[in-house]
This record gives C-alpha cells, sequence and structure tokens, in this order.
C-alpha cells in the first residue's frame, strides 16, 4: 500500500523523502488566473487567427451602436455582427466578446436600442469602438419609446429590443433581442448606410 501510495503522489506531482513519506507542503503561493478558454484544444481548427480575420474581412457589414440605460449612465459600443433573425415574433440578433467590459451593463439593463450608422457616421463609430473613455460625450440621444435605451440622433434607423436569449458562441455570446419598436428617419437614410469591409469604412456607389 506504501509504494502504491508513492507512486500516486509522484503521478500528480507531490514532492516525496527519500524514504518516500511526502514532504511538508510548501508556502501557499495563489495559482496564476486561467487565461479565457472558448473551447477545448481539440476542439481547435488548425487555422491562423490572423489569416481567419483576413478572409472573413472580406465579407462587407454593415455598422451599429448598441446602446442600453443604466443607472451608472448609458452603456455603448460598436458592433457590426447584427442581423435580423425572426419575423414571427419579431427578433433580432447581434454577438458581442465575453471580454467585453460593456456587455455586463447591457445585460443587466435587459434592454438595447441598435442605432444602424449612416454613411456620414465613421467618427461616431470610432467613438464608441474605443474602451474605457465617455462614448456618449457630445453624443446627442434621445429615449427609445420602449425600453428608454439610447436612440442617437440622426441615424437612418433604430431598433429598440428587450433581450430575449443569450447563447455562448465560442469566445462570443451570441444576444437574441426581441423587437419593440423601430422606426428609420428618412432624411438620415437617404445618405446610404455606413459600411465595413477589410477594416475600412466604405458606402454604396450610387451607379451601380
Amino acid at each position: 500500500m506504501a509504494a502504491t501510495a508513492v507512486r500516486y503522489l509522484r503521478s500528480v506531482g507531490a514532492p516525496t523523502t527519500a524514504t518516500g513519506v511526502p514532504s511538508p507542503r510548501p508556502a501557499h503561493r495563489p495559482a496564476p488566473r486561467p487565461a479565457l478558454r472558448a473551447v477545448r484544444d481539440d476542439e481547435r481548427a488548425p487555422l491562423d487567427p490572423a489569416e481567419f480575420r483576413s478572409v472573413l474581412g472580406h465579407f462587407a457589414s454593415g455598422v451599429t451602436i448598441i446602446t442600453a440605460p443604466g443607472g451608472d449612465g448609458p452603456a455603448g459600443f460598436a458592433c457590426q455582427s447584427f442581423a435580423s433573425l425572426s419575423l414571427d415574433p419579431p427578433l433580432v440578433t447581434f454577438m458581442v466578446a465575453r471580454t467585453s467590459t460593456t456587455w455586463p451593463r447591457i445585460s443587466r439593463a435587459g434592454v438595447f436600442c441598435v442605432n444602424i450608422l449612416g454613411a456620414g457616421q465613421g467618427e461616431l463609430c470610432r467613438g464608441f469602438a474605443v474602451s474605457g473613455a465617455d462614448k456618449f460625450a457630445g453624443v446627442a440621444y434621445t429615449a427609445a419609446p420602449a425600453t428608454g435605451s439610447p436612440r442617437l440622433a440622426d441615424v437612418p434607423a433604430w431598433i429598440d429590443c428587450t433581450i430575449q436569449a443569450v447563447h455562448t458562441g465560442g469566445d462570443h455570446l451570441i444576444v437574441v433581442g426581441r423587437v419593440e419598436a423601430l422606426a428609420t428617419d428618412p432624411s438620415a437614410a437617404a445618405a446610404g448606410p455606413l459600411l465595413f469591409h477589410r477594416g475600412a469604412f466604405g458606402r454604396l456607389d450610387p451607379s451601380v
């Protein structure tokens, strides 16, 4: 039994003396915080992350700012991973990194407003893409009618939602929202949408 115990202690890395008796435990040192692991090693595809981003960057998308009210001030972040999901019931979805510091504030609010950006709102988008700054400084907005989330001024369209479900998708969360109210601003929409393609903003060519 003693030999079996020694073999077990050695197999798990526990130090032993020459007599086989476990050595006194060293002073406790806190283990380092583990890095965020979204998937196991055996689930990871053999892809270079830089190549992954480069290839998927060829898919042009619209750009939005997701906003929510809060007791300590409104929250918001720039988001290009927005899409419609269902007509009946009316659902939309967006994706947010699990490491986002803004998402917990939106999650606590339980509601959000999708502000769809127009062609001339690249600087507004950049302001909401930074971390740690007062993103709403100098930004005009009113309360969306159903949830009170910030509805940014002069956006071509907005969609006011309550959070219906949140699913894990690798290193991101997939947020599903139920649409409570929505509208467009025809004058703001006349300039066309703000597009994002291969790391840069663009706009539609009206001649095409």
